[in-house]
């Protein structure tokens, strides 16, 4: 898979599609394949634009570079998790304010206590306690990311249950 700078790009990103592939795979990238697709193929434009062949080989090249730049745009994309909160995230956080515990009869009260010890703990620590995913991974021995994973999961449970009981209300 050497390159020649007489080549016409789109024969290199041919060529080379098979390598953005095997690196979003190895990158254990699981969403927004097309947005990470997209930067692999700009990065491999960006190192045939750049590669001198006197020194080296181009694979190699192109590797580091599209690697590389879906590392920072993992980064980007976690430090922007990190300091923005998703929609479900500042609902949750509106409706623990009201102190679901005074109302037992509220929707929310029904759908807390029914949750495993261990989700309504995660829920607890993260909202109430205001703790970050680091010391929730601390306290119940996981990664961040398995409290990411977790916390996700969970909030998407809560969104579709409070959802399914509105629904059967109206």
């Amino acid at each position: 898979m050497e390159i020649r700078k007489n080549e016409n790009f789109e024969k290199v990103m041919e060529q080379y599609e098979p390598m953005i592939s095997a690196i979003i795979r190895k990158l254990h990238i699981y969403r927004d394949f097309d947005n990470f697709r997209q930067t692999g193929r700009f990065a491999l434009y960006q190192a045939w634009t750049r590669f001198d062949e006197t020194k080296g080989h181009f694979t190699p090249f192109a590797y580091r570079s599209i690697y590389g730049a879906m590392l920072d745009d993992l980064k980007k994309e976690s430090r922007f998790s990190e300091v923005n909160t998703s929609v479900e995230t500042e609902t949750l956080e509106n409706l623990t304010q009201n102190d679901f515990a005074e109302d037992p009869n509220s929707e929310l009260h029904e759908i807390l206590t029914a949750l495993p010890t261990n989700e309504r703990e995660l829920l607890i620590k993260l909202y109430v306690e205001n703790k970050t995913q680091a010391e929730c991974a601390t306290h119940f021995g996981i990664s961040i990311s398995g409290v990411k994973k977790r916390r996700e999961k969970l909030l998407k449970k809560l969104k579709d249950q409070l959802t399914a009981k509105r629904n059967v209300v109206i």
